[in-house]
């Protein structure tokens, strides 16, 4: 029964486990619902002994509540949900007045979001689109002004709650386009003016509203005149520009504040050329490098915006300095600062006599902030250089303040203690102490994406948003436990089982107090056991270890997320000015017999840089400890890693490394492994699809290479490999926009499908199959660009064996983006139609006709057909597809499919929709059989009638009421319960939880009242001997008649 009232959400009829957001008691009504999660229907009635059961049993049928609810006492039981913000690009504080102090930032992932600039907590957030970047952010008065989209979005959020205000958009864009707010009154409308700066285009916009006062384009103004900065005059009632003459000189433009029209105010030129790729500007000065990076040129600006130019050898002024100097825009006023290889150097500019001198050089790695003005015509900026990089985690800030020409420079140590890497990007904020001087305080961002705060010496918070960017998942089980149960502890539970047994049934009955419904609550938590660091009976508890984009791997608990540890990969990181790249991880070593000795690895794969050809690196990394145990730099760059389902006798799984050049290389790298693998050699085949070209090819192990004697064993075992078949796709007619494959470790429970009509259909169910979706090369771009009659879409089913085509179905006026998942014999996958402008999804499911005839259930249902039925590709497969289409409502970005230990359960399809939510559809409705009325024996079957879209019923999200923001991926984990399959979405939030498809048949739910059951039971049994004596008394009183 399905009901709602109030703020109750009744539990869905697919998890019973589940639990919901801000929900709470009340009553409800039940009405009658067909049951779509039972897998089998019911058939029979009751008769007889049935009947006189029931009836004993009605006491306890009647114990239970008339309908199945979440309450507020399970709100989090089994779901944990997470919220981060990513790595942090802009940032601006506000901790004016005597409100809450906050900071306002944009990050990577195109996140607003308004932090507690005490705790670190998140006041409110936003996530924009994914092309949605953020160029810009500011405050002006009580709204959030930010630049996004290229340069073509300006909104204003309300500061104190986030709300939006009001949005502008712009017919041009620019990625490099700049935000400027501005004091000035924007046509005496009480309004401020608002600047968008980019591609040499100029917006004034009114702040008021969002209407756009005046668009000025400056690259028709004066041929090799440019205009590249834009300023606020320093009495804030004028603006100005500053670009460059040429190669070779520097221009100063007048703006009117009004009109936005630009005017030539001066250009300078002198010998030489300048780097226009550079460019500082204060209120006084602007400051450019040549090309080489040797010169200094500095433009001193007049107070009648007249040029006068100047160029300082860098040699003169730092003769050590080795490699090419590069500006620093730090907008401090009479300061620049360049940066070399080896160091950071803050140099001073003199007004009067012009001569340029170091302040200070600090060595790298060092990062400089933005300058931050302050009361009576101060400046300040601060330098983070890190002590005894990389051993020691320490970092010194040397704030530099200015006043005028005079500046002071302190500093403070601050120790992190946990590995965050080098810091990336620093943000400087000022407050007043007791003493009337100036504190500060630091907003820094790490190499991990971490965000943490500094003040006086100490880390005040850290937020671990590198969990904003997982690229990629994997699990391991939680340790046994070692040491055994005492006799007093079976003792205790037992108490406490009682305990807790009574003052449940005393909540059921309304006779407990407060307290002790406090007390039920925190008991079942305790029995819970959820963050427990060892395994359950259920498989519930488990390791998520997960890999960020940062190269930094997480240990979370499956109980209740929280962090067990976390390793900035080493291997990562040892190569500076190499851009890393990570790629993939995967379980290397699973003990099962040495359980007790050994602890699970994980491998992490990557690439010394960004490019095709980058050379590839490897990671062990132990997943109980998170400590790296070896590490792997390859000659050779990594295209694919396959797991083999072979292991060592140290459990360690066998890999496949492909390379760029198509041969692959076996780890471990050792005899034994070579010699189990070339057992399996001759079987084993692999594939590689080049999108791009639409090419796929398959490949087979030929066998071992030679290796040289200079070739290093860190390499793995080479081996050849043989090109067997392609299959091309001409980009002419047909791209290939998505594959999908069977997960190589799926469980199948049984090989055919029995019918109520004793038919039975045999699935085919080899793993060497890849389904393939193209689309026309007109139709591969956005929704709508094309006519539905210039666009299709082609399913493809392929044998990566033989490269033969088994299937294929074409899709007339369909476009993509295409998501599919592939399980057992079935391939779901979702589309668009361009004819009814609505999605659709399909479904194909491929049966076996070669062994049609056999139909000997016994053996069947025996085991005997199914261990002497091998596939082999090189055999011609007669097959049998069936398929059908169904409307759907929601557009999709993410696609998988529940899996369970024995593959006995009923399966759900998960579908990450465009709301960032999580939807779980049942199997039975991608059933190619469903019509609009199916027969009597197609209902005895399960089959549900086709309805004219599939149904999305409320219940059906697994992530109930919240969001993951950004969802990227979906993980489906089995646990040991056969039920229950556990479930991870991950994107710039994380969310877990459990589903259960076909719901909790095989274990009583927690929640079950053992106590009404013992008392039920003990009823029946005084029933039971009180009739018996009242039957002996009366046949005793018969026989005496």
């Amino acid at each position: 029964p399905i009901c709602f009232e109030g703020l109750v959400r009744v539990r869905s009829t697919q998890a019973d486990s589940r639990s919901e957001k801000g929900v709470e008691q009340g009553p409800c009504q039940s009405t009658q619902a067909m049951d779509l999660t039972s897998q089998w229907p019911r058939r029979g009635c009751i008769h007889g002994v049935h009947l006189f059961i029931a009836a004993l049993l009605m006491p306890l049928m009647l114990s239970f509540h008339p309908c199945d609810a979440i309450f507020e006492d399970q709100v989090g039981l089994w779901d944990w949900h997470q919220q981060y913000i990513g790595r942090v690009t802009h940032a601006v504080f506000q901790t004016q007045g005597t409100g809450r102090k906050r900071v306002i930032v944009a990050t990577e992932q195109n996140v607003i979001a308004c932090l507690n600039l005490r705790r670190g907590e998140i006041i409110w957030r936003h996530v924009l689109g994914e092309s949605d970047t953020i160029q810009g952010l500011d405050i002006l008065s009580k709204y959030v002004i930010t630049l996004s989209g290229d340069g073509s979005i300006v909104r204003a959020w309300h500061l104190p709650d986030g709300q939006l205000v009001w949005e502008t958009y712009f017919d041009t864009s620019s990625p490099s386009s700049v935000l400027i707010l501005t004091q000035i009154e924007a046509n005496n409308i009480r309004a401020k003016l608002i600047v968008v700066f980019g591609g040499g285009i100029l917006h004034g916009i009114s702040s008021a509203d969002g209407n756009v006062l005046w668009t000025t384009d400056t690259t028709i103004v004066r041929g090799e005149l440019t205009l590249e900065k834009v300023l606020v005059s320093p009495d804030k009632t004028r603006l100005y520009g500053v670009g460059f003459a040429g190669t070779s000189g520097f221009s100063l433009w007048d703006i009117s504040s009004g009109t936005g029209h630009v005017s030539l105010q001066h250009a300078a030129k002198m010998q030489g050329c300048i780097s226009t790729g550079q460019l500082v500007v204060t209120k006084q000065t602007a400051i450019a490098v040549d090309p080489k990076g040797e010169t200094i040129l500095v433009g001193y600006i007049g107070p009648e915006q007249s040029f006068e130019l100047y160029h300082t050898p860098i040699h003169a002024i730092l003769p050590d300095a080795s490699g090419q100097a590069q500006l620093l825009n730090t907008d401090l006023e009479g300061v620049f600062v360049l940066n070399f290889s080896h160091e950071i150097a803050l140099v001073m500019i003199g007004l009067s006599d012009h001569e340029l001198q170091v302040l200070e050089k600090f060595e790298q790695p060092a990062i400089v902030s933005h300058s931050l003005e302050l009361p009576g015509n101060k400046s300040a900026l601060v330098v983070i250089e890190h002590v005894g990089y990389p051993v020691n985690q320490k970092v010194a800030l040397r704030i530099v303040l200015m006043d005028g020409n005079k500046f002071e420079t302190s500093s403070e140590l601050v120790d992190r203690e946990t590995e965050r890497g080098v810091v990336e990007r620093v943000y400087l904020n000022a407050y007043v102490r007791t003493d009337r001087s100036y504190g500060f305080r630091a907003l820094v961002v790490a190499e991990d994406h971490s965000l943490s705060l500094l003040q006086q010496g100490e880390v005040v918070w850290s937020r671990e948003d590198g969990l904003a960017s997982v690229i990629d998942t994997s699990t391991a089980e939680l340790p046994l436990e070692k040491e055994g149960v005492s006799v007093a502890k079976v003792e205790h539970s037992l108490i406490e089982s009682l305990k807790r047994h009574f003052l449940k049934l005393k909540a059921t009955l309304i006779l407990a107090s407060p307290e002790e419904m406090a007390a039920v609550q925190a008991l079942r938590l305790n029995i819970a056991e959820r963050s427990k660091m060892t395994r359950d009976h259920n498989a519930f508890r488990k390791l998520l270890v997960v890999l960020t984009k940062a190269g930094k791997l997480f240990a979370l608990h499956t109980g209740d997320g929280r962090i067990i540890w976390s390793l900035l990969i080493p291997a990562f990181r040892n190569y500076p000015g190499m851009q890393k790249a990570v790629m993939k991880l995967f379980p290397w070593q699973i003990p099962h017999r040495h359980a007790l000795d050994e602890n699970p690895v994980v491998l992490v794969v990557g690439k010394c840089g960004m490019g095709p050809n980058a050379e590839g690196m490897l990671s062990w990394v132990d997943a109980y400890t998170g400590k790296e145990l070896r590490f792997a730099k390859l000659t050779y760059s990594v295209d694919q890693v396959i797991p083999l389902p072979k292991s060592d006798s140290s459990e360690q799984r066998l890999h496949l490394i492909v390379d760029n050049n198509a041969n692959v290389h076996l780890f471990p790298e050792t005899n034994e492994s070579l010699g189990i693998f070339l057992d399996e050699m001759h079987n084993t085949h692999f594939f590689i699809v080049n999108k791009d070209n639409g090419i796929i090819t398959g490949y087979g192990v030929e066998g071992p290479e030679e290796v040289s004697s200079g070739t290093e064993k860190m390499d793995g075992l080479p081996f050849k490999t043989e090109k067997l078949w392609t299959v091309v796709f001409p980009n002419e007619s047909e791209r290939i926009v998505t594959t999908a494959t069977r997960k190589q470790d799926e469980v199948v429970h049984t090989q055919a499908k029995v019918l109520t009509n004793q038919d039975v259909w045999y699935k085919y169910l080899n793993k060497n199959v890849i389904f393939v979706a193209t689309v026309a090369s007109g139709g591969s771009g956005m929704i709508g660009g094309v006519s539905p009659e210039e666009t299709w879409l082609v399913a493809y089913v392929i044998d990566t064996v033989t490269g033969r085509i088994l299937h294929r179905v074409k899709h007339a006026n369909m476009q993509g983006p295409v998501h599919a998942v592939f399980s057992e014999n079935w391939v779901v996958y979702h589309y668009f139609n361009l004819r009814t402008h609505r999605y659709e999804m399909s479904v194909l499911e491929i049966y076996d006709k070669n062994r049609v005839d056999n139909k000997n259930i016994a053996n069947l249902m025996l085991g005997k057909h199914n261990a002497t039925a091998p596939i082999s590709s090189y055999s011609y497969p007669d097959l049998d597809i069936k398929s059908q289409s169904y409307l759907f409502t929601h557009s999709v970005k993410k696609m998988t499919v529940t899996y369970t230990a024995h593959g006995i359960t009923a399966k759900q399809v998960l579908l990450g929709t465009i709301g960032d939510q999580v939807l779980a559809l049942d199997k039975r409705f991608f059933d190619p059989r469903r019509t609009s009325n199916p027969t009597a024996a197609e209902r005895e079957d399960g089959i549900i009638p086709l309805t004219d879209s599939l149904p999305i019923y409320p219940q059906s999200y697994l992530t109930h009421a919240y969001q993951v923001e950004g969802l990227r991926g979906i993980l489906t984990i089995p646990a040991s319960l056969e039920s229950t399959s556990l479930v991870f979405a991950y994107g710039v939030d994380l969310f877990f939880t459990h589903t259960t498809p076909s719901r909790t048949y095989d274990s009583l739910t927690e929640d079950f009242s053992y106590a009404l059951l013992l008392i039920t039971i003990a009823a029946l049994l005084i029933a039971i001997i009180v009739t018996w004596l009242l039957s002996e008394r009366k046949e005793l009183k018969e026989r005496w008649k």
